[in-house]
């Protein structure tokens, strides 16, 4: 009998092509996901630009201390969670939706049609859409006019200088920015569906709206949980551009999220160590995050992404 050595070094030789190609993107992961882990280190010590390491003081967990006692951190992250899960569930309900509107024509042409002006937003960089949004919003600003036309506003409101709009307005904007593109995906699952269920499904009488109930989203729903379960990692991670370009002295308590809040502190205070906390902190919770949502998707539904 083949030893069992054996029976990996042939699969390996059978699957060398497939190995090589694999090569370049492990390569790219270790350089710029893996070796940058070294600087964690950062975080206990007391860094200073153009002080060797070794000449710096330990600082052991003091930076993390000052971070677990600073109201603005807390703040930060309030702010990106609730807008990070504003976004992760519009935009699944969104696409996931848009998806099956479009799965649903039979033109070609005018699908073709549609999916191409939907994606186009997706290629639009965040400095024009933040322009768009803070034009569209001001006083003088094409919603205020709709709205005080139609008497539902007795005078234009600035709804930038209100941070009571702020997780709305981010919402929409990134809703209609990424919609096209996030439907890419949930198509391609469409497409992989077994033709004959649907056809199973029509001879037994099953409209439409059935069909999408029983064949159609049952279909996708792997596809569904391994993004779901991807997004939750990065639940601490609500952008940077976008809340960057949109904030402003009058809602800087709600657009500050954890990113401006490193930024911030990290490199504009010269706090280098701080920031370098902050992100061990991100990191460690997104880990976390997306241990505790693939156990519980494979407990309940029996699928996940490892």
């Amino acid at each position: 009998m083949i030893s069992k050595k054996k029976k990996i070094t042939a699969r390996w030789w059978e699957q060398r092509y497939l190995l090589a190609m694999s090569v370049p993107i492990i390569a790219w992961l270790l350089v710029f996901a893996y070796v940058p882990l070294v600087g964690w280190g950062i975080a206990f010590i007391n860094y200073k630009p153009g002080i060797p390491l070794l000449q710096t003081k330990f600082a052991g967990i003091r930076n993390f201390q000052m971070l677990l006692m600073d109201p603005a951190f807390f703040n930060a992250m309030r702010n990106t969670i609730i807008m990070s899960f504003l976004n992760l569930v519009t935009g699944f309900l969104g696409a996931i939706s848009f998806a099956l509107l479009l799965n649903e024509i039979r033109s070609i042409k005018i699908k073709r049609v549609v999916q191409t002006i939907s994606y186009l937003p997706h290629f639009v960089s965040w400095v024009v859409v933040a322009g768009m949004v803070i034009q569209a919003l001001s006083l003088s600003g094409i919603l205020n006019y709709l709205l005080t036309s139609m008497g539902i506003l007795k005078e234009p409101v600035n709804f930038m200088a209100n941070p009571d709009y702020f997780y709305g307005t981010i919402t929409i904007a990134h809703l209609w920015k990424g919609l096209g593109w996030s439907t890419i995906i949930y198509l391609s699952a469409m497409a992989g569906i077994d033709q004959e269920l649907f056809e199973a499904a029509l001879a037994d009488g099953a409209g439409r709206l059935r069909r999408i109930w029983h064949v159609t989203l049952p279909g996708i729903a792997p596809t569904v949980i391994v993004l779901l379960v991807m997004n939750f990692g990065g639940l601490l991670n609500a952008g940077f551009e976008d809340k960057m370009l949109l904030s402003n002295p009058f809602n800087k308590n709600v657009s500050e999220v954890l990113s401006l809040y490193t930024l911030r502190m990290g490199i504009r205070s010269n706090r280098f160590s701080y920031g370098t906390a902050v992100s061990v902190v991100i990191s460690l919770i997104s880990l976390t995050l997306v241990t505790i949502a693939n156990k519980t998707s494979r407990r309940f539904t029996g699928s996940g992404l490892y």
